[in-house]
């Protein structure tokens, strides 16, 4: 079946829906390739993500038969682009040098809006823009198939001699629900009061509009990254400014430039914390590179959204916390300028697991975000780093069965230990290992004041009788303590 054509396949005849056999009988030497609905979806979704340059909302239309487009939602906006003329020229030119000529209407209801860029004229070749005052007189002559019906509620609004839309305005709503097999007249009355403005249609937006959102549009494409950090400044004090005036933070940015040759390019940013300082962004965006943004051919548009945002509440200090809340806050910029940089995988900060055993006691995760504590595990005393694995201790001397030792070797070193604290025991845990023994670790400090975490694994008496087939008890350095 023929899914597709192009204006010389049109021109010589053939039809959507006809087969391919017809087709090579009409035209032998026509070219066909297989076509691709997933592709052709995945295209129509990047046009509508391109259209974002003229409207935060822009809505895929479902329609089939050859009739797809998008819904743009540019209440508000016109008036950037130098009016609703002006910006339906605009986009029509520029669809047409990206290679997808269009027919593009503006009405006050996306039914009306459908109707008059498929069947519609505007004056003097214009694109057609309807208002609330002549939408109904816009519509009245365009044939019903404008209403986006089905085609058996067609044949039957035909069979009765319903070809316009203005047919349709002097008959009662239920007579005219009532005349139409199945559903066909509730579904004809429920388009014509959509294209009218007397019922709502939802759309939905291929992408969610950010809800706050500071956007800027050039004549001439910005071709140079000197050109984009210039302007950021202003975005940034924008966007800004309905953050503090609605008590918000913003803990993710992106930077979306709308380029030239019809792609997009952006950059993000994340933040710990919710904030609404222009300059912190400013640094966060030029440590994360201004660079990596692609400008190709230059930037028609340059947008800045907040994609997370959190409230943000006064905190009321006292005069001993403040040094610390301080510290806390320089800390978390500091984590932030680094995540910028490196990334969020390479910024990494200890975190707590449910395990006693030291070396599965916590685990790095990002540190962006989280709360950095001195004590992650709570597990006291520890060595900042451990070794891993841990080192054997040779020629331990110490009392039975719980002694500490009074002298080893480690590293080839002798060290005379001059105090100890311990043991700590800890159990092993008997679902890992079937022949896990328990460990005893103590803290030791030699007569050169280096300090040591050591452990004995195995207990004399009752892992270790001294039978010649048991292992007897070993000891471990498993850190230095500062």
């Amino acid at each position: 079946m023929i899914h597709a054509l192009n204006p010389a396949a049109r021109a010589a005849g053939l039809r959507r829906g006809q087969t391919q056999a017809d087709a090579r009988a009409m035209i032998p030497h026509l070219l066909c390739q297989a076509a691709d609905p997933a592709a052709d979806a995945r295209a129509l979704k990047a046009l509508a993500c391109w259209a974002e340059r003229w409207s935060p909302s822009v809505s895929i239309d479902p329609s089939d038969e050859g009739l797809e487009g998008l819904f743009l939602d540019v209440a508000g906006a016109a008036h950037l682009f130098g009016g609703e003329a002006a910006l339906l020229r605009q986009i029509r030119q520029r669809l047409a040098e990206a290679g997808a000529p269009a027919r593009v209407a503006l009405a006050p209801t996306p039914g009306a809006a459908w109707a008059l860029a498929r069947w519609g004229d505007g004056e003097g070749g214009a694109a057609p823009i309807a208002t609330e005052d002549d939408v109904r007189d816009r519509l009245a002559p365009l044939p019903v198939e404008a209403l986006r019906i089905r085609d058996r509620t067609l044949a039957q609004a035909r069979r009765f001699g319903l070809k316009r839309i203005g047919d349709l305005y002097p008959m009662p709503r239920a007579g005219l629900a009532r005349r139409f097999r199945n559903d066909g007249g509730v579904d004809l009355v429920r388009r014509l009061d959509q294209a009218l403005g007397h019922a709502g249609e939802a759309l939905v937006p291929v992408r969610p509009p950010p809800r706050y959102r500071a956007w800027e549009t050039w004549m001439e494409p910005v071709a140079d990254l000197e050109g984009v950090e210039a302007r950021l400044p202003g975005l940034a004090a924008d966007l800004a400014a309905p953050l503090e005036r609605d008590g918000q933070g913003a803990r993710a940015l992106t930077l979306t430039g709308f380029r030239s040759d019809g792609r997009t390019t952006s950059l993000s940013v994340r933040m710990g914390r919710p904030g609404r300082d222009a300059s912190v962004w400013l640094r966060l965006f030029r440590e994360a590179g201004l660079g990596r943004l692609e400008l190709g051919f230059g930037l028609d548009a340059l947008m800045l959204t907040a994609d997370v945002v959190e409230p943000m509440a006064a905190a009321q200090t006292t005069l001993e916390s403040g040094a610390e809340a301080k510290q806390a806050e320089s800390l978390a910029a500091l984590i932030d300028r680094l995540t910028a940089r490196l990334g969020e995988a390479r910024v990494l900060t200890p975190e707590a697991l449910d395990c006693w055993i030291p070396e599965r006691a916590e685990r790095l995760a990002p540190a962006l975000g989280r709360r950095v504590e001195a004590d992650p595990g709570g597990m006291g005393r520890r060595p900042i780093l451990l070794l891993d694995p841990p080192e054997p201790i040779q020629d331990p001397l110490f009392d039975l069965p719980d002694g500490a030792p009074a002298r080893f070797t480690w590293r080839r070193a002798p060290r005379r230990v001059v105090r100890a604290e311990g043991p700590e025991r800890l159990s092993p845990e008997w679902w890992r290992a079937a022949r896990a023994r328990t460990r005893d670790y103590y803290c030791l400090e030699d007569v050169e004041g280096g300090r040591y975490w050591v452990f004995r694994e195995g207990l004399y008496g009752r892992e270790y009788a001294g039978g010649p087939e048991e292992r007897s008890p070993t000891w471990w350095m498993h850190g230095v303590l500062s």
